[in-house]
């Protein structure tokens, strides 16, 4: 057949590419070194590390540190690590710095190095909006709440929801408040509570506006880095999980998860 009668083809557009990046800050008013604690034999920032690569839909996983030590530990254990400022000031911001020289990143994960317990179906769902939707910029994960307790805990952020599943606003306050559900001082679960799980995924663009708006009126208030978007008119999806989040912030928190390691030689995920 004649080259002028041919049927074009069409070339298939590549899927985009997805990266997780990890900040991990050496400093910590109540776990300094905290990415190098020790959980069963391995740094807590190889166990954030190697369950972030079981996510399905992650390409590649890079540590970002202030600290050459972490730098090392992760290169001891075979992971890929950047230096960066330790004057920067969120863990999204850290990120930004990266992604710059990145532009094969087309969605980019963080993932808290502070999770050593994530499980990386969390990661997927998290992601999966932002390849079924392009009009969605940022996503995060956020879990209902079944506790009275963690309503009035101002260490577990909460979020309210639009109809569409969208992030009206993130408060370390009780949110929304029930005005006639209080009962000594308690609050009753009549209205489904949702804590947020501070896994963000975001568009490139989307990432590096943030960094340019620098911290705002909001993010100030509460130190809650999300607002940023918020107070900038960028919606957030967030995507309810299941799965349970276990940070660790505490020294008991730290024995809690060698516990579950133990009990679950590492294998299970919770």
């Amino acid at each position: 057949m004649p080259n002028s009668e041919r049927t074009p083809v069409k070339k298939k557009s590549s899927a985009p590419s997805v990266i997780a990046m990890i900040p991990a800050r050496y400093g910590s008013t109540r776990l300094p070194a905290k990415p190098l604690i020790d959980l069963c034999g391995k740094p807590m920032i190889q166990h954030v590390y190697e369950r972030t690569r079981r996510a399905s839909l992650v390409k590649e996983v890079i540590v970002l540190t202030d600290h050459r030590e972490i730098a090392a530990a992760v290169e001891r254990f075979g992971g890929t690590a950047i230096m960066t400022s330790p004057d920067i000031r969120s863990g999204s911001d850290r990120i930004a710095v990266a992604v710059k020289g990145r532009r094969d990143a087309d969605i980019i994960v963080n993932v808290q190095g502070d999770e050593p317990l994530i499980n990386p179906a969390m990661i997927d769902e998290a992601v999966r909006p932002l390849l079924e939707d392009p009009s969605i910029s940022v996503a995060t994960l956020v879990k209902q709440i079944s506790s009275a307790g963690d309503i009035r805990n101002p260490n577990m952020p909460k979020v309210v929801l639009d109809g569409e599943g969208f992030a009206i606003y993130f408060s370390r306050s009780p949110i929304p408040f029930l005005r006639d559900e209080l009962s000594e001082g308690t609050w009753h679960l009549r209205h489904p509570y949702y804590k947020h799980i501070g896994l963000y995924v975001y568009r490139r663009n989307a990432l590096l506006r943030f960094s340019e708006w620098g911290e705002s009126a909001l993010e100030r208030a509460e130190k809650l880095e999300q607002l940023r978007f918020i107070e900038h008119g960028c919606r957030i999806k967030a995507v309810v999980t299941k799965h349970e989040s276990f940070p660790v912030d505490t020294v008991e928190d730290v024995e809690n998860i060698r516990r579950i390691l133990q009990d679950t030689k590492g294998e299970q995920l919770p």
